[in-house]
């Protein structure tokens, strides 16, 4: 990073203290003055959030594809994960409505991305997968976003590179820890 305060798209996610930060190595970090957790939990998924916008960006720039809404992307992924999966499995999953998630099943289903079969053992079930057309729609938007990314991280200083593939297993971490406190958060029905 530079020296001096950030300006533009990705930088501005990170501007709360006016300060750059300075890396000349991975244990040499200038940083701005101390902070609340909470504002580098902001901070944090600000800078998350314009990384994911950015990467919707390129996919949408370099494909001829309808845009998807997030969630739709999101569930299309899972289901190519777990072909099988019902709709009540994706909806917990996912943390959404089953009405939302069934929605979202009809409009993917209708644009051939996802196929509803029924279940072997109860034939009232929903069996969800992703189509041929749905998995290779998948494999573009996923090379899409890995050569942008590896093109960016080519980019920064060595130090930077290091520093955003030693925190993987902390941001891991750390959605493990956002996960388990989203199920104790969450009131009794």
């Amino acid at each position: 990073m530079s020296d001096t305060p950030f300006s533009g798209s990705a930088e501005a996610c990170l501007s709360r203290t006016g300060t750059a930060l300075t890396v000349s190595s991975v244990n040499d970090v200038t940083t701005p003055p101390p902070t609340s957790v909470r504002a580098d939990a902001g901070d944090l998924l600000a800078a998350m959030g314009a990384v994911r916008r950015l990467a919707r960006r390129a996919v949408r720039a370099a494909t001829h594809d309808d845009p998807l809404p997030p969630t739709g992307s999101e569930l299309l992924r899972l289901v190519a994960r777990r072909p099988g999966i019902g709709v009540a499995e994706a909806a917990a999953e996912l943390r959404l409505a089953p009405n939302s998630v069934s929605t979202m099943v009809s409009k993917l289903a209708d644009s051939g991305l996802l196929s509803r079969g029924r279940g072997a053992s109860d034939g009232r079930s929903v069996r969800l997968t992703a189509t041929e057309a749905g998995t290779a729609r998948l494999a573009r938007w996923s090379d899409i976003r890995t050569d942008l990314t590896g093109r960016a991280l080519e980019m920064l200083p060595p130090a930077d590179r290091k520093a955003l593939v030693t925190a993987i297993p902390a941001l891991i971490r750390l959605a493990e820890q956002m996960e388990a406190q989203s199920w104790q958060a969450r009131p009794p029905r």
